[in-house]
């Protein structure tokens, strides 16, 4: 069966020009998606004040958990769909695509339904201001009823990746940013409704995105499923949550880190929240790159090792960190050049709690652009290793990233003041960089090692 238009094949060609192409329109779509982001963020913070500011940053990581295990589950899925693809094994693809979409369905219910009943109590657990606690719950509860849409969305990009088109996704978000920037203004600043109305147009933006991407899934040839293909496989769906369990915790670790963190923060009150809340916003922007090299490798090393080529993945591996290193130092350069007045876009003006609001800001981005290439080795090399169907250790890398960012949080303030909480971040990525260098070793000699005991 032939491969059809917009599924870019990565078993052939120059890997570092193969990385590119296809991380391009990926990163196109994250600059997108995290354009909405950062309007909602701008839009809540200009209009609704340091306040409403400080109660999304204050549910931030309660908000990245959800979204974290949504993400890990429906791109663990992806590498199966990526390898059958690669080895052009249509048939096992579209049982392989069949399971993924009972299981994605069973997670979205659970993880509805569980982030709904304990909203309130974690809220509470995290020490958020009295204050803006029912700002942040109002945001959250719309946020947290969209999710099932937010898992539509995830599992169908990512399915579509591991076929190689990047382009669909791009074009969703794209469609999607621009109707939530829209939506954003229409309902915070024409209808008043607060941050329920920059939750709503988030919710109602992805399932645009959700939408485009779906309808491109099922036009795909390759994915005409048949009513046997939809029988639940118990082996089949083993495989995938074994591929999908380990990234979902693993950013389920990252995440709890993240709210340990957050728990601190909310400690140093409103103007360090807001000001924390901003770097954190514009941490995505800075990501976007990392984000999207390692969702290239992920695709190109599947593809690779289910066609067998091993040497590809190992040359793939030496550009994409290559790339992934010269891209961390421009961005670098050139946030630190306007970072200031970036920052001053989230920030109302005109008050002190707005001026030390923006310092902090300031201080917090300054560090994690001189670190930035620990965070871009991270995704590169973390995604070459689930690539090649390894999802454990990239799981223990989560729990080095828990152990250093929440070691750091709990300990530096005591010798650095509110520094030391920043420092915990950058402690994280190099954390788990330390865990992910060798690991990617072991797992491309390993399979190297399987691959030659299977030769007759």
């Amino acid at each position: 069966m032939k491969r059809q238009a917009g599924m870019m094949v990565q078993t052939e060609g120059s890997p570092w020009k193969l990385l590119l192409l296809f991380s391009l329109p990926l990163m196109a779509g994250n600059i997108f998606q995290q354009m909405y982001t950062v309007v909602d963020t701008a839009v809540v913070g200009k209009v609704l004040g340091v306040d409403a500011l400080a109660a999304l940053g204050a549910v931030d990581w309660l908000n990245w958990l959800t979204l974290g295990t949504i993400q890990g589950f429906t791109q663990g899925f992806s590498i199966l769909l990526a390898q059958r693809f690669g080895a052009g094994d249509y048939g096992r693809l579209r049982q392989t695509m069949a399971n993924a979409v009972l299981l994605s369905v069973l997670c979205a219910a659970v993880i509805t339904t569980g982030s709904q009943a304990l909203a309130e109590p974690v809220v509470v657990l995290l020490r958020t201001p009295e204050e803006i606690r029912p700002i942040a719950m109002a945001y959250l509860r719309l946020l947290f009823a969209g999710l099932p849409v937010v898992t539509a969305y995830n599992f169908a990009a990512a399915a579509l990746r591991a076929l190689g088109d990047g382009r669909t996704p791009l074009i969703a978000m794209a469609a999607a940013s621009v109707t939530n920037i829209v939506l954003d203004f229409w309902f915070v600043l024409g209808f008043r409704w607060g941050v329920q109305g920059a939750a709503a147009a988030t919710v109602l933006a992805q399932c645009l995105a959700a939408g485009c991407c779906i309808w491109r899934l099922c036009r795909i040839e390759a994915l005409r499923l048949s009513r046997a293909d939809w029988k639940p496989d118990g082996a089949l769906c083993g495989r995938l949550m074994t591929l999908g369990l380990p990234m979902a915790l693993q950013n389920t670790i990252i995440a709890v880190g993240g709210m340990i963190i957050q728990t601190i923060v909310n400690g140093f009150g409103v103007a360090f929240i807001a000001g924390y809340t901003a770097t954190n916003k514009l941490y995505g922007v800075l990501e976007i790159a990392a984000t999207s090299y390692g969702y290239a490798m992920t695709t190109y090393t599947g593809q690779n090792l289910g066609a067998g080529k091993l040497d590809r993945i190992s040359r793939g591996m030496r550009s994409g960190l290559v790339i992934a290193l010269a891209t961390s130092a421009v961005i670098a350069a050139v946030m630190l050049a306007a970072g200031r007045w970036v920052l001053s876009c989230f920030i109302p003006e005109g008050t002190a709690e707005s001026g030390k609001a923006l310092e902090t800001a300031f201080q917090y981005l300054r560090l994690m652009l001189l670190c930035l290439p620990a965070l871009y080795i991270l995704h590169v090399t973390r995604s070459c290793v689930q690539g090649m169907g390894n999802t454990l250790l990239p799981m223990v890398s989560g729990v080095s990233e828990f152990c250093m960012r929440t070691g750091g949080a709990l300990l530096l303030p005591a010798v650095m003041g509110e520094a030391g909480v920043m420092w915990a971040e950058v402690l994280a990525w190099l954390g788990a960089d330390l865990i992910l260098a060798p690991s990617y070793f072991y797992v491309m000699n390993r399979t190297r090692r399987e691959t030659e005991e299977e030769k007759p």
